[in-house]
């Protein structure tokens, strides 16, 4: 019996040497003669723990890691292809406590299959949230899809059966799905795990939404920084198109839908849903004005639903077990399941789907471990380089989106970055005004005049220029940023600065005072 080997191929697993890994293991069964297959999987997103081999066994799969190159030949020695002992040795991959304690919805399939074999994907489940759909009319689909409570993962967290059922309710010649993939927030990776770990789930979920709203075509708008994701959905695609999921008659139902990807240029901004359509129609990212919604008007001029990676990806586990078993999971108006990425300084650094409702102590304490530098943790920051940062203090607060509102802070695309008792919070709220200058597009003074006076302020606040009167002036300018700017990138920018200097003011005393209080 052929044995079966499981090296990531996920960009995460590739920067820590899984490619050299993968042609050692080769290089083995070629000088041992062994019947044993390698097949590039996903990551399973135990990043601290990367690159993980995994080998198929009669007991399940067994797992070894962190392997490097000079591991390999001990791990066969070890007769690692019938799960043998060995120091690296993590035991069943399904057991391991990180894995274990989540609830994977989204990403049932991420680090299990070769992501871009369509018989893999659906002899695990793949398709069938597809072919109900494909049972039902579009306002069942979108009926199903509001059921659920599903609501933006890309950070807004609007109610996304309402987006599409506005985008139904549009006449118009031609509609579009758009796939927000811009991932661009400090320690997010979850778009990224998807796209290069299962890129079926996300094709099948626009397939769905665009015969729920009656779009006929669809467009993935992904960072350039992404190239691995880049070929692992073209490739997809194309599996798909060949095999009838996509292209003029999807699976024989007489329904068109065909999609392509678009590379993005760089800009932060271009996250933003309107900026985004700017980009993908081939102009410079900019903001555009609300009203007309994309619903209405979107991408030329056409009613079109902007989704981000993981809200469409949850869509297909939704269509196979129905809107009421997603919403079954989570709390209050956060229903279903949330991939958290911790990331920053922490010991078990990775992606962890779970129900809303943990905890943000339990987040930090608990699943990620503490910090990586064995300090105490600080702070941490939930929602990207524009979230708010948290002390100890608000570490009851359940992951929610209106939990974290009430405590002036955001989900956003949950991703999770931790600080030890080393971080300047005065230096991060300088960081949160100059980053939203340098990715402001400059179309409206508060973000594009408002961060560059609010880096001068800081500056006068750190060099000790009456530091009151600094306080006093960057505290208005952030309720003129949050209230006054055209988008969220500088509607943002305040919540990282006065977080900071509410929850940590101690770091924005002058010198003398902040050393004599140490």
């Amino acid at each position: 019996m052929t044995a079966s080997i499981y090296i990531p191929r996920d960009s995460g697993a590739l920067a820590v040497g899984a490619e050299k890994v993968a042609r050692a293991i080769a290089r083995e069964i070629d000088a041992r003669g062994l019947d044993a297959r390698i097949v590039r999987n996903g990551s399973r997103g135990l990043y601290w723990l990367e690159p993980v081999v995994e080998v198929e066994t009669e007991a399940g799969r067994i797992a070894y890691g962190p392997v490097r190159p000079s591991d390999v030949a001990s791990l066969f020695d070890g007769d690692f292809l019938s799960g043998g002992d060995h120091p690296l040795s993590l035991g069943k991959t399904e057991e391991i406590p990180f894995l274990a304690r989540q609830t994977r919805l989204t990403f049932a399939r991420c680090g299990i299959t070769d992501p871009v074999a369509l018989r893999d994907y659906e002899a695990h489940g793949g398709l069938k949230g597809l072919r109900n759909a494909l049972s039902q009319t579009p306002l069942q689909i979108i009926e199903q899809v509001t059921e659920s409570g599903l609501r933006g993962r890309g950070g807004a967290g609007f109610p996304t059966g309402i987006k599409w059922k506005t985008v139904h309710d549009t006449p118009a010649d031609q509609k579009y799905i758009v796939c927000n993939a811009d991932e661009g927030d400090s320690g997010t990776f979850a778009d990224r795990m998807i796209m290069e770990g299962d890129p079926f789930v996300l094709i099948e979920g626009m397939a769905i939404a665009g015969i729920a709203t009656g779009a006929t075509k669809g467009y993935i708008y992904l960072r350039s920084e992404y190239p691995h994701a880049h070929n692992a959905l073209n490739e997809a695609i194309a599996v798909a198109r060949e095999a009838g999921v996509l292209g003029g008659n999807i699976l024989g139902s007489g329904h068109a839908f065909d999609m392509e990807v678009r590379l993005g240029a760089g800009a932060y901004v271009c996250g933003e849903e309107t900026a985004l359509l700017d980009s993908l129609e081939g102009k410079r990212g900019q903001v555009r004005a609300k009203p007309p919604l994309p619903a209405h008007e979107g991408l030329f001029g056409r009613p079109t639903v902007i989704n981000n990676v993981i809200s469409l990806a949850s869509v297909p586990i939704i269509l196979d077990r129905g809107g009421a078993y997603y919403r079954d999971f989570g709390m209050g108006r956060s229903r279903g399941t949330i991939p958290i990425q911790i990331a920053g300084n922490v010991k078990h650094g990775g992606l962890f789907e779970t129900a809303f409702g943990l905890t943000l102590g339990e987040i930090v304490d608990e699943i990620g471990g503490g910090t990586a530098s064995g300090r105490p943790v600080r702070a941490v920051q939930v929602g990207g380089p524009l979230g708010a940062y948290f002390p100890r203090a608000l570490f009851d607060t359940p992951f929610d989106y209106e939990a974290f509102a009430e405590k002036e802070g955001l989900v956003g695309h949950a991703g999770v970055v931790v600080f030890d008792d080393t971080v300047d919070m005065l230096a991060q709220a300088r960081f949160a005004m100059e980053f939203c200058g340098i990715e402001s597009c400059g179309k409206c003074t508060p973000c594009r005049v408002g961060s560059t006076r609010g880096v001068e302020v800081l500056d006068r606040l750190k060099d000790n220029v009456e530091p009151q009167r600094q306080i006093e002036i960057v505290t208005d300018l952030c309720n003129t940023m949050k209230f006054g700017s055209l988008c969220a990138l500088g509607g943002f920018a305040p919540y990282p600065v006065m977080s900071a200097l509410k929850h940590f003011p101690e770091d924005f005393r002058p010198a003398p005072v902040r050393q004599a209080a140490e």
